[in-house]
């Protein structure tokens, strides 16, 4: 059989010359349409469940949120390990799923089942991003002499990472360091005795106070004009003014029972960059799946973008670690080690063969190869995809 091939080639030359040019050109093609990755994410489908409780100890939120969780999420399908990790205030619950599982399925039943968990009231369970350890493809920090963490974080928070999570393959943007900003109210306690209040008087006045309310419609002649309730908090003096009880015909406010003040919520964390403590760092995160290099180069647009025309003046986004010189690193190396063993190879031919052109003519079957194997991998890709 191979006899007859090699035959009917030396025969047809012709046509077999222009086969072997047809399927190099389909080679190529197929070969730029390829996406390559570096370092491909070969981890199982996992789902991560967090959930958050201020306040309670490590023993209630295992008792009331972990284990709960872990009951409703027992008959998730494809489910081969499952862990959890509980600390104060938060609970971490982490479903592996068989390999072959696809990502949203298995956030879809994890949802669903956890409409089945017993949590105590106010508690809410988030899933985790779709990403994973090795989705962290950009740092980056945001330096502003002058500005306080307080403005850096509220920049990073409504101006960078909303404009970042608009590029596609995005999954998250992660803030690290700064300090959240929050309205306190320092509270007197010998100020509530006096008026026989207590603190949660002032926690229902302020909630009731905070919201808009809608009045229907006022028609006129030849138009209507919307009718609404105004209450939202926009700053310390809406705040002040909150009426909390009436004493003797006269109101009392939260000013009168307390400080109200703009501060931070407590820090668990601190940025250090070098010798410098403070500030804020961000981390981008890959969604699974995606190809890190196109996230990347869209990912440095945005950045270019936003140093441009989005932040204020004297505030620049600085980039600490960028995956793109690890890729790019990553693909020469491999492409000279694969020039390097094709060298070699041609070499061991003519040693053996005692002729470059049959030396060369017999390595040219490896690059013939690889355009071939380039062609079914494409192949394959489209029909999964599709």
């Amino acid at each position: 059989m191979i006899g007859r091939l090699l035959r009917f080639a030396l025969q047809q030359r012709f046509l077999t010359i222009s086969l072997t040019i047809a399927m190099i050109a389909v080679g190529v093609y197929c070969f730029r349409q390829l996406k390559i990755e570096a370092y491909p994410d070969i981890s199982d489908t996992q789902v991560v469940v967090i959930t958050t409780s201020p306040g309670q100890a490590a023993e209630e939120v295992e008792q009331q949120i972990t284990v709960p969780i872990e009951r409703a999420l027992n008959s998730v399908p494809n489910l081969i390990a499952r862990r959890s990790r509980t600390i104060y205030g938060l609970s971490v619950v982490e479903l592996t799923f068989s390999y072959d599982t696809n990502d949203y399925f298995a956030r879809q039943v994890v949802l669903e089942k956890l409409r089945d968990a017993d949590l105590p009231d106010g508690v809410t369970p988030q899933i985790a991003p779709l990403t994973t350890p090795i989705g962290e493809m950009y740092r980056f920090r945001l330096d502003g002499p002058g500005r306080t963490d307080l403005e850096l974080r509220e920049l990073e928070d409504w101006v960078v990472a909303p404009r970042l999570l608009q590029v596609p393959g995005v999954a998250d943007v992660v803030p690290f360091g700064g300090l959240v900003k929050q309205y306190q109210i320092e509270v007197s306690p010998p100020s509530l005795s006096k008026y026989g209040l207590s603190i949660k008087n002032v926690v229902d006045a302020i909630q009731a106070n905070n919201k808009n309310a809608g009045g229907s419609l006022l028609s006129t002649d030849q138009q209507s004009m919307v009718i609404r309730g105004v209450g939202r908090i926009t700053s310390v003096h809406d705040i002040e003014n909150i009426v909390l009880v009436a004493s003797k015909g006269i109101p009392v406010l939260v000013r009168d029972v307390g400080t109200v003040r703009i501060g931070n919520a407590p820090q668990t964390g601190i940025f250090g960059w070098n010798e410098h403590s403070g500030g804020i760092e961000g981390i981008v995160l890959l969604r699974r799946g995606e190809n890190m290099s196109d996230v990347l180069t869209n990912v440095n647009i945005a950045i270019e973008e936003i140093n441009t025309s989005r932040l204020p003046e004297g505030v620049r986004l600085v980039a600490t670690y960028d995956r793109t010189e690890l890729v790019s690193n990553t693909l020469r190396t491999v492409s000279r080690t694969l020039l390097q063993g094709f060298t070699v190879v041609i070499l061991v031919l003519m040693f053996f063969l005692g002729s470059p052109k049959a030396a060369l003519l017999t390595a040219l079957t490896i690059p013939l190869s690889l355009l071939f194997a380039f062609i079914y991998v494409l192949q394959r890709c489209a029909s999964k995809s599709s």
